[in-house]
C-alpha cells in the first residue's frame, strides 16, 4: 500500500486539537506550498488564502463559528476566500504572470486571454461567485491531502457565518467572500474520533465503470 493511501486512512476531521502543539515554520511553509500548487480552472486561482494566528481575531472568529473550540486550539486557522467577481484586470494580470514565468510575450497569449474572459467574465455575478467558490474547495482538497502526507491534522469546516467572517477579516471591501475554512494542527489524545473506523462507500457502491 502506498504511503499516501496509508496517510489518507490516518486522517480524519479532527474535532479536538492539542493547543500546546504548534506546526513548525518549515512544515507550515511546505503545507502552504502544496496548497499553492492546487489545480485550478485555467490556473486562475480566483481566491485568497488567509492564515490566521492572531489570538484576538481567532476569538472573534470562534464566536462566528458557533464557539467551536477548534478555532482556538488549532495551530492555525486557514480561511479560503473567493473573489465574488472577476474583471479584465484580474485576467490580464494572470496572463502577464504567465508571460513573465514562461518567457513569452503577452501578445502571444491574447487568444488564451480572450478565451478565459469569454468563458468567465460573461457569467452573471452570482455564477462567478459560485464558480470561484468551487475553485477554493479544490485548494481545500490539496490542503487535506498535503496535510495528511505531513501528518498534520485538519478539520475542514462549513459551520460558521460567512458574513461575520467577511466582516471580521475585512473581506467585503476586497471583493472577497469566505468560502470554507480549515483548522490545522495536531490531534488531542482526548479526541475519541481518532479511534473510530473510517466509514466510506464500498468500491462497488462508489465507482461506475462504463
Amino acid at each position: 500500500m502506498s504511503s499516501i493511501i496509508e496517510n489518507l486512512k490516518w486522517r480524519y476531521a479532527t474535532k479536538k486539537f492539542d493547543a500546546n502543539k504548534k506546526i513548525s515554520k518549515e512544515n507550515l511553509e511546505e503545507l502552504l506550498e502544496g496548497v499553492q500548487l492546487s489545480a485550478s480552472s485555467y490556473g486562475l486561482q480566483p481566491y485568497q488564502i488567509f492564515v490566521i494566528e492572531n489570538p484576538e481575531i481567532r476569538e472573534k472568529l470562534k464566536a462566528a463559528a458557533w464557539n467551536q473550540t477548534q478555532l482556538i486550539d488549532a495551530s492555525q486557522v486557514i480561511v479560503f476566500a473567493n473573489h465574488k467577481k472577476l474583471d479584465e484586470a484580474y485576467v490580464d494580470n494572470y496572463i502577464k504572470n504567465i508571460a513573465e514565468t514562461r518567457n513569452l510575450k503577452v501578445e502571444d497569449l491574447e487568444g488564451m486571454a480572450d478565451m478565459i474572459k469569454n468563458s468567465t467574465l460573461q457569467l452573471p455575478e452570482d455564477k462567478q461567485n459560485e464558480w470561484a467558490q468551487k475553485q477554493a474547495y479544490l485548494a481545500l482538497g490539496f490542503l487535506l491531502t498535503m496535510a495528511a502526507d505531513l501528518k498534520i491534522d485538519v478539520c475542514p469546516m462549513e459551520g460558521f457565518s460567512a458574513e461575520e467572517f467577511d466582516q471580521i477579516l475585512g473581506l467585503e471591501e476586497k471583493g472577497l467572500h469566505t468560502a470554507v475554512i480549515a483548522c490545522i494542527g495536531y490531534r488531542s489524545e482526548k479526541d475519541d474520533y481518532q479511534h473510530a473506523a473510517k466509514v466510506r462507500k464500498s468500491t462497488e457502491d462508489l465507482f461506475n465503470f462504463i
